[in-house]
């Protein structure tokens, strides 16, 4: 009998916990979470940047307030925001944070504001290469809106931040904790994001569902007016905002200045960065990939070329690229690369591989579906050249009126059920 009963009460004691475990896992609490449906509104893509003063917050006080400014996608009622140490090499910690809907300039809109926790924390520290995913926030967010991000850094070791320097945006920061203040006194301005990767919104629709728009400093923005919102991301966003069949569907800009598909230069290359920058991002459902101009232009550039890469690298790379989201369910656009004849590093050679890479992009199997950016903006009278209404002046990016005829030339059906 004593054997039997010291068999017995391990038996108990595991049947014990698995029927806790089981109610755990079914309570509403747990069954709301883990049906929620997280879709990213606004997204960003960090790369790292030496810190030459191997600090970060105002010495002069405790500490600096970041208030970074995003303007979104699709709107909902609660919210959570992606925080980033992930090129870090010492621990972030972020001193508190709040959201909300921004009036104008630095000022928030009365009573919109929300504390951001962190499992229930006010604070969280972000380990050297992390990030964290805060907790829900309630926030009435109308589709298209501006958010502000309000972050309090107090002073620390930081020698590399995790920062998307070209943010073609107006964001604020002041000395000490203003994290709740109505608006910033006298803040100094920057343009770009620091710790800032994305913001999310939870969905009550299964229709619902993220674009990542993947590429170089076109996608991004480069030379469009600072401040309006005028990439060609963003005049997608507001068109699938205004047809009902693709309102609920999320456009996340993943876009880098200077980004390659094979090599780490300015940021990590497009098929190093594919899982966090595409794989990860919440919902997501569709990629359009616009890459591979600066491995041309720098393999082939009169002056000084390097790095070289054949046409055949390039589309192998986006194959990658395709192979890989494929495998997660997600539909792949592939998009024309737009005219660079008058560019830096423009030559002949570098014609004849861009020429060849969009033939490749317009006739592959590979992918789902094709944009045909350089159309939309090439000059009719010599197609190997911007339209000159759309030219920023480089030959390389566009301005707004081009980014405007990029996101226009998108084929909605791309994305409506």
């Amino acid at each position: 009998m004593p054997s039997f009963r010291r068999s017995l009460i391990p038996a108990l004691s595991s049947a014990m916990l698995l029927a806790t475990l089981s109610v755990a896992l079914t309570s509403p609490a747990a069954a709301q979470t883990s049906h929620d449906n997280w879709v990213g509104t606004w997204a960003t893509s960090p790369v790292g940047f030496k810190n030459a003063s191997g600090s970060f917050g105002d010495p002069t006080s405790t500490g600096t307030t970041l208030r970074e400014i995003v303007h979104v996608s699709i709107g909902g009622s609660t919210v959570r925001v992606i925080l980033s140490n992930e090129f870090g090499v010492e621990p972030l910690t972020i001193g508190s944070a709040q959201v909300a809907l921004r009036a104008s300039d630095s000022a928030i809109t009365p009573g919109s504001a929300a504390p951001l926790t962190f499992s229930g924390r006010a604070s969280v520290v972000i380990p050297p290469g992390a990030l964290v995913v805060s907790d829900a926030a309630p926030l009435a967010l109308a589709p298209l809106s501006d958010v502000a991000v309000s972050l309090y850094v107090p002073v620390q070791p930081l020698t590399e931040l995790t920062r998307h320097g070209a943010g073609y945006q107006t964001n604020y920061s002041v000395p000490g904790d203003a994290v709740t203040s109505a608006s910033l006194t006298d803040p100094k301005t920057d343009f770009g994001w620091d710790f800032l990767k994305g913001v999310d919104v939870k969905s009550d629709s299964n229709d619902s569902g993220a674009i990542v728009a993947f590429g170089d400093s076109i996608t991004d923005g480069a030379l469009s007016t600072r401040d309006k919102n005028a990439r060609w991301p963003n005049v997608l966003a507001e068109r699938l905002a205004a047809n009902k069949k693709t309102e609920h569907i999320g456009v996340l800009n993943e876009g880098i200045g200077g980004n390659r598909i094979l090599h780490d230069v300015t940021g990590p290359s497009a098929l190093s960065r594919f899982d966090r920058d595409v794989l990860a991002q919440s919902g997501v459902k569709y990629l359009i990939i616009m890459e591979s101009i600066n491995d041309i232009g720098h393999a082939t550039d009169p002056v000084k070329p390097y790095d070289v890469v054949s046409v055949d690298d390039l589309t192998a790379g986006i194959t990658q690229m395709a192979r890989r989201a494929h495998t997660h369910g997600i539909k792949v656009i592939a998009a024309t690369l737009t005219p660079y004849v008058g560019a830096h590093y423009y030559s002949p050679a570098g014609e004849v591989m861009r020429q060849a890479v969009n033939q490749w992009i317009r006739t592959t199997k590979e992918v789902d579906g094709v944009i045909d950016f350089e159309k939309a903006v090439r000059d009719p009278a010599n197609a190997s050249v911007f339209l000159p209404a759309y030219d920023s002046g480089d030959h390389l990016h566009p301005k707004d009126a081009g980014y405007k005829a990029m996101g226009d030339a998108i084929d909605l059906k791309l994305f409506a059920k």
